[in-house]
C-alpha cells in the first residue's frame, strides 16, 4: 500500500459524501417543515412547474365556484322579493273574495279596501326597491348579466342571464283595483289571477337559473377536488418516505464523519515510517 502526504484522496472522498449527506438531510427537513416535496424548482423542476400550473387552475376553479355562488345569492334576492309579492297577491285575492260576498255591507267593504290599497302599494314598493349591487331586479330593466364560471376566457366559461322580470303594480295590473263593491271585487279577482301568473312566471325563470347554477357549482367542486388531488400527488410530501430519507441521511452523516476522521489519520502512518527509518 502506498502512502501520500500532499494529497489525501480518502479524506476528500469522505468530505464529498459528508456534504452530500448533509444536503440530503437539509432537503428532507425543508420538505417535512413545509409539507411540500417541490418547495423550490431545484428539487424537481418538472414537478414544480406542473404543480404550480395545477395550483393556478385550482385557484381559478375556486373563484369560479365563488362567482356561481354569488350568482345564486343574486337570484335568491329576487326570489325572496317575489315570494313576498306572491303572498301579497294571495291576500289581495282573499280580500276580493270576501268583498264579493253579501255577508258584509258597504262599510265593511270600505275597511277591506283600505287594506287592499295598502297591500297594493306595498307590492309596488317591494318591486321597485328590490336590488342587488345597485341593480334593479324587478322593474323590467331588461339587462343582461354575465357570470364567469370557468377558469378560461372562452364563451363556454360564461353563463348569461337576461333580467327582464317586471312585477311592479302597473305591470301586474293591480294598481287601479279596489274592492268597494261586489262588481269591483269580481273584476279584482280576475285581474289578480292574471297578475299572479306574471309573478309565477318570473319565479319560474329565476328558479330555473338557480337550478342551473347549483349544477354548475357541483361540477366546479368536483373539478377542484380532482385538480387538488393531482397537485397533491406531485407536490405534497410523503411524510413516511421523507422521514426515512432523513434518518438515512443522518446515518450517512455519522458514517462519513467517522470515515473522515479515519482518513485524516492516514498521514500519521506515513510519519511512523519516517520515524522508524
Amino acid at each position: 500500500m502506498s502512502f501520500r502526504i500532499n494529497s489525501n484522496t480518502a479524506s476528500m472522498s469522505a468530505q464529498r459524501y459528508l456534504v452530500k449527506a448533509q444536503r440530503e438531510g437539509q432537503k428532507s427537513l425543508r420538505a417535512l417543515a413545509s409539507g411540500s416535496r417541490v418547495e423550490e424548482p431545484g428539487n424537481d423542476a418538472a414537478g414544480f412547474a406542473i404543480s404550480e400550473s395545477l395550483r393556478a387552475q385550482a385557484a381559478g376553479l375556486k373563484q369560479a365556484k365563488g362567482n356561481a355562488e354569488s350568482a345564486i345569492a343574486f337570484i335568491q334576492t329576487a326570489e325572496g322579493t317575489l315570494n313576498e309579492q306572491n303572498n301579497i297577491m294571495m291576500r289581495l285575492r282573499e280580500l276580493a273574495v270576501q268583498s264579493a260576498s253579501d255577508t258584509i255591507g258597504e262599510e265593511e267593504r270600505g275597511y277591506l279596501d283600505q287594506e287592499f290599497q295598502q297591500l297594493s302599494s306595498e307590492f309596488d314598493r317591494i318591486a321597485k326597491s328590490s336590488n342587488y349591487g345597485g341593480k334593479k331586479l324587478l322593474t323590467g330593466e331588461n339587462e343582461e348579466f354575465q357570470f364567469h364560471v370557468g377558469t378560461n376566457s372562452g364563451e363556454e366559461n360564461v353563463i348569461k342571464f337576461n333580467l327582464d322580470a317586471n312585477t311592479t303594480a302597473s305591470k301586474v295590473g293591480i294598481d287601479s283595483l279596489n274592492v268597494l263593491d261586489q262588481d269591483d271585487a269580481l273584476e279584482a279577482m280576475e285581474a289578480i289571477d292574471e297578475g299572479l301568473h306574471t309573478v309565477l312566471e318570473a319565479r319560474s325563470t329565476f328558479g330555473a337559473a338557480q337550478s342551473r347554477f347549483e349544477y354548475t357549482i357541483d361540477n366546479l367542486s368536483n373539478q377542484f377536488q380532482n385538480v387538488e388531488e393531482a397537485r397533491s400527488i406531485i407536490a405534497d410530501v410523503d411524510v413516511a418516505e421523507e422521514t426515512a430519507n432523513f434518518a438515512r441521511s443522518q446515518i450517512l452523516q455519522e458514517l462519513s464523519t467517522s470515515v473522515l476522521a479515519q482518513a485524516n489519520h492516514s498521514h500519521e502512518r506515513a510519519l511512523r515510517l519516517l520515524v522508524d527509518m
